[in-house]
Order: C-alpha cells, then structure tokens, then sequence
C-alpha cells in the first residue's frame, strides 16, 4: 500500500453562474510512496495549489478520497483531523504573507508543539533553538519578528514550522517563487536533506522544471485541473510524449549563448476552468492536434492517463508524441 493515496480527487469554486462552476481539480488520482518526493507542475492557474490544499482539506475537496497511511482523510471529523495534521505538515509559497507578523519567530516555530501538546514550555525552547540551527539560522532568531528576516531566511522558518511536530508528509506549495534564484538552490537542497534524514513523503509544487528535476522521484504535469503526464524525471525531461509537457520545456532557459534549441510556442490562450473544451482539454492550444489533421476523436473524446513505455510513464494524449 501506498503512503499517499489520491483517488478522483476533485475541487470546483462557484462561477459566474450555477451551471458554469470554476474546475479546479478534475478527477486527479496519484500516490507517494513513504520517503518519496513527488513533483507536481504546470502552468499558474492549473490547480496545482487547489491540489495540495485539498490533500491536506485546507480546502474542503468536492469529491474523491485522500489516504494518508491508511487513513481516509476525507472522512475524518474536525478532532481527528487536526490531530492528523500532526503528521502531516505544509509549506506555504509567500513566506511574507504565512508568518504572523505580531508573533516572534520562536512562537511560530513552537506553535505546533503547543497546539497538538507535544512539549512543555522548556522543551518546546530547546527543539525551536535546535531547529532553527538545522535549518541554517541562529538560535538567538526565536527572540525577533518576521519583518527582521529576509525572504529566504522567512521561508526556513515557514520549513521550521512544518517540520518540527516531525511530520510524515509535507506538501510544500511553490516554495520557491519569491525568492532569487541563488537562495531557491539554498532551499532545496535544504529540503533535499531534511527529505532524506527524516524519511518524508513529499508532494513539491512548483513551475521551476529544474529543481523539480533536482529534487523530486517521480513527476506529474497538469493542465485546465488533470494530469496529463507523468514519469521519472530523467525519462520525462528527456523524452516527454505530450505535447503540453515538451513546450513546458522548451520555455525553460538556457544559460548558454551558443547553445541553439527550438521553442515550441503553444497556439492561442489557456482556456477558461469555468468553460473547458470538450475532449481534449488541451486540443485547442495542441499542436500535434494541427499536424494530425484535426481528427475527431480530439474534439469528443477525453484522453485517459494510459501507460506508455518504462519507468511509469503514462501520458493523456491521443496521439502521444514517439519515443525516440
């Protein structure tokens, strides 16, 4: 058995009308093994964050069923599920916006310990001190506010806060986008070795493919709310089959003038989550839908998430990209 199970995982907001609500999460289903890191990516807009969120029912998911270890998250009542969340920790993305601005970095840090009464007021000193040097700060940080920190140092103690009730999982939502990009490689290889010293189950949402890369086991891509691929890292980055993963990454930079590549510029504008195509969600934008002489069969019918090649490779496209 899995340590994360995610079946049919859906999530809508109300839209302009009853009849058009918003799809944020359209029937997703994955699983996280115990120790793994799984990366979720796509563009902004895609239900990445709506994801995580409903995972840990920080929003209240619409239909389908979380298993953490067994336990079926989506059924427990308020008492279990805030003891539940014990184990199961978050990463929030603005680190200006996650901290409580009127509490020292010390109550922030130790208000897990407090909240599920797992340490007495000494104890819970002395794990915040030890924690805050874990992460590269000093200890004498637990005495001064947020607004004395810089974007990077805020964001190991938003990492701080989720780990020390010693979760299993943490979901860890774009933890990376406020900040420049010499810190992100700071915090990532800071999560790569808390990952591996602590054993967590990992669920990285992010837009960057390349820490995705560095960091992550396995990989899904969303669009419009679906996964539409998902692999290993080496076989998908080398090798994607859907049309809306290789132009992910062709737009990735290339820090090399020299170095020539072709961009895959993807046709026309995301579609509305309140009013999705039929089919396909992706067609209208899909190239490979031009070259294949627009068949029907893109337009009337939703690719499943069928398996294609090794490493658990499955791709949503009726007309996948070949393999090399």
């Amino acid at each position: 058995m899995a340590f994360v199970e995610v079946e049919a995982l859906r999530k809508t907001y109300p839209g302009a009308s009853r009849h058009h609500p918003v799809v944020a999460v359209a029937d997703v289903s994955f699983v996280i093994e115990r120790g793994e890191s799984l990366g979720l990516v796509g563009e902004s807009g895609c239900g990445k964050s709506t994801l995580g969120r409903a995972v840990l029912r920080l929003v209240e998911p619409d239909g389908g069923k979380v298993r953490v270890d067994g336990v079926d998250v989506t059924a427990l009542a308020p008492e279990p599920l805030r003891k539940f969340r014990r184990n199961a920790q978050m990463i929030f993305q603005d680190p200006y916006a996650s901290l409580n601005p009127r509490m020292a970095i010390g109550e922030i840090v130790g208000e897990p310990l407090l909240v599920h009464d797992l340490a007495d007021k000494r104890e819970r000193a002395t794990r915040v001190a030890a924690l805050l040097t874990q992460v590269g700060l000093s200890p004498d940080a637990a005495t001064r506010r947020p607004h004395e920190f810089s974007g990077g140092q805020r964001q190991r103690i938003g990492i701080a806060r989720a780990l020390i009730s010693d979760p299993k999982l943490v979901i860890a939502d774009e933890p990376l986008s406020a900040l420049d990009v010499s810190i992100q490689a700071q915090i990532v290889n800071l999560l790569a070795a808390e990952k591996a010293a602590r054993g967590l189950s990992m669920l990285f949402i992010s837009h960057d493919l390349k820490m995705v890369r560095h960091l992550c086991d396995r990989v899904l891509v969303m669009y419009l709310g679906r996964v539409v691929e998902s692999g290993r890292p080496r076989s998908l980055f080398s090798a994607a089959r859907h049309p809306y993963t290789r132009a992910l990454l062709s737009a990735v930079p290339v820090p090399d003038p020299t170095r020539s590549f072709l961009r895959l510029p993807l046709l026309g504008e995301p579609p509305s989550p309140a009013n999705p195509p039929a089919g396909c969600p992706f067609h209208p934008r899909c190239p490979r839908y031009v070259e294949q002489g627009k068949p029907s069969v893109c337009v009337s019918e939703r690719p499943p998430l069928d398996a294609h090649g090794a490493e658990e490779a499955r791709v949503a496209c009726h007309f996948p990209i070949p393999s090399v």
